[in-house]
């Protein structure tokens, strides 16, 4: 067996290479999983909306629930992963969904009208969604998210 030879001192000559790729190194895989950590927790936060959109809407969907409570349930849902403050919820009327002709990726749900789910006659479709800035709720606000919005919605027929 082949030893190293010692300096006068009694150290190996590749004591300094641990440190140094320790120190290439590290930094590398700390920054790996704190992306990791930041990615996981994105998806848990789209998982939360998207939940808090389809049990609201479940929730509309019962003959004598106001649109007031539709929100306040969506709200309960997010605030079990965030604070609900941080969340806004619309419920809009979604009747344009019904034509033929609607593309709804280019369907803006802020901008259609307001519905009050009390007064909505039987079948009138209604969108709940539920969206927060990314900023607002992140463990780390990462540079490449400055502007990311997640959102959950889910489209449901009154009862």
């Amino acid at each position: 067996m082949r030893r190293l030879k010692q300096n006068p001192v009694g150290m190996d000559r590749r004591d300094g290479t641990t440190i140094v790729e320790t120190a290439v190194i590290l930094p590398v895989f700390l920054i790996f999983l704190m992306a990791l950590i930041e990615f996981g927790h994105v998806f848990m936060c789209n998982a939360t909306l998207t939940a808090a959109a389809k049990d609201a809407a479940r929730y509309g969907a019962i003959e004598g629930i106001t649109t007031a409570q539709v929100i306040a349930r969506a709200k309960q849902r997010v605030n079990g992963a965030f604070k609900s403050s941080k969340a806004t919820v619309y419920v809009k009327d979604a009747e344009s969904f019904e034509d033929s002709d609607t593309n709804a990726a280019s369907v803006a749900v802020s901008s259609l009208p307001d519905i009050e789910l009390n007064d909505a006659e039987d079948r009138h479709l209604f969108i709940v969604r539920v969206h927060v800035p990314y900023n607002d709720v992140a463990i780390m606000p990462p540079w490449w998210a400055k502007n990311l919005t997640l959102h959950g919605e889910s489209v449901m027929r009154h009862e």
